[in-house]
């Protein structure tokens, strides 16, 4: 049975491809290359006409204009393909290869090379289209043959296609640029932390008494791999049939085995067909998204600040502006509306995120580093001073006060 889990598996994929926008520019263009030549063959029976300008066009003319057109489109969609490739690899490189995924996500590049692709396709059919006498040969003869309008878009195309590399010129230093990219990091960040707020407080489900013995039923995925969606709709509609209480063990973003628990389940054995829609509400992949895990974008802001004071680089500039969307993220999981507070209600439980684990995952995680340049040092003491002024709850004022007081406790060796 296909879940929710699964589609939303496909659609992440599709997201992260490279190839599916340019693709369906492509058979757009097709669609409309066909459209196109068929109103050039029906003219007559239009109710418009085309300036003579674009009707005076020979059959000569008009090839050698469909094959410059389709030469230079398909050139310089290969030099884009070569700038992207090279943003990646630096990317990666400096920043880490987790944030490879946001490069091929991005629409920019995306409908950049779509569209120049689909001017190559359109040029070839409309050029494939042109009927010269000459090239009738001993065979019957044919009329000369120029389809006029498809020409006209043909050049539309091109001239799209000029500012198209004009924006992508602009764009490719924009997406490598360090600012950018930890921006782009911290407002998903905080924008997936206001979406899973927005959702608890949407929870109608009332609150359950969870036992405390062990679990009637451990449920295990049978496969290796990390979690990249979770259909808990679906888990919800089914633990209410077969009235369970289930703790997800393994949420979006954890890794797992074939001797890995999934579920804990309360309230007797689910049976085989039961336990096979349960598996099926989880889809297992090679890596981490960032779909359902927003942990995974504190990960990479970690990662980036890390990398930005490891001795080869020292740029404790870029690690501040790291620290500066954590200290952002932090505030709003516990000023926006009700705050990340821990989610107990409903049949099933995941284990619920909240502004502790925020502080531990970004400013915990990266301690080692941070605490080995001056002004980053200083900066976490500054940040974490004007949280505790910020924070409007006393509940979150005094966990980050045990959290700031452990944080400087801890002996470095036992943070690296």
């Amino acid at each position: 049975m296909d879940s929710g889990a699964k589609i939303a598996k496909l659609l992440q994929d599709i997201r992260a491809s490279y190839w599916f926008l340019p693709t369906s520019m492509v058979l757009l263009s097709v669609l409309l290359a066909l459209l196109t030549l068929y109103v050039d063959r029906h003219m007559d029976d239009m109710p418009f006409s085309l300036p003579e300008t674009f009707s005076n066009t020979q059959v000569d003319g008009a090839r050698s204009l469909m094959s410059i057109i389709s030469q230079s489109a398909f050139g310089v969609a290969g030099v884009m393909f070569s700038m992207t490739m090279v943003a990646v690899s630096f990317a990666s490189g400096n920043f880490g290869p987790r944030l490879i995924g946001n490069f091929m996500r991005d629409r920019g590049n995306q409908l950049s090379l779509g569209t120049l692709i689909a001017t190559f396709v359109f040029a070839l059919m409309v050029a494939r289209a042109i009927q010269d006498p000459a090239d009738a040969g001993g065979e019957d003869p044919i009329e000369a043959y120029v389809p006029h309008l498809s020409i006209m878009v043909s050049m539309g195309l091109m001239g799209v296609s000029v500012f198209t590399v004009i924006f992508f010129v602009h764009h490719i230093p924009e997406t490598i640029n360090v600012g950018n990219i930890t921006a782009a990091l911290g407002n998903k960040l905080v924008t997936a932390i206001k979406g899973l707020i927005e959702d608890r407080e949407k929870d109608e489900d009332k609150e359950h008494d969870w036992p405390e013995h062990d679990p009637d039923t451990i449920i295990y995925l049978g496969t290796s791999g990390y979690v990249q969606a979770f259909d808990k709709s679906l888990m919800t509609d089914i633990s209410d049939e077969n009235d369970l209480l289930i703790y997800v063990v393994a949420p979006p973003g954890d890794f797992v085995s074939e001797e890995t628990p999934a579920l804990h389940i309360w309230g007797g054995k689910p049976d085989e067909e039961t336990s096979g829609k349960l598996r099926g509400c989880f889809a297992i992949g090679h890596s981490r998204t960032e779909d359902q895990n927003l942990l995974f974008l504190v990960d990479e802001l970690v990662e980036m600040s890390a990398r930005a004071l490891s001795p080869g680089v020292n740029d404790p500039f870029t690690a501040i502006n790291c620290l500066n969307w954590m200290f952002t993220a932090c505030l709003t999981a516990a000023n926006y509306k009700s705050g990340l507070r821990e989610d107990r209600k409903g049949r099933v439980r995941t284990g619920s995120l909240t502004f502790l684990d925020l502080l531990e995952q970004g400013f915990g995680n990266s301690r080692p580093y941070t605490e080995t340049d001056a002004l980053c040092d200083a900066h976490v003491h500054k940040l974490l001073s004007r949280m505790q002024k910020d924070l409007e709850n006393e509940e979150d004022r005094e966990t980050l006060r045990q959290f700031h007081a452990r944080l400087d406790s801890t002996p470095r060796k036992l943070r690296t």
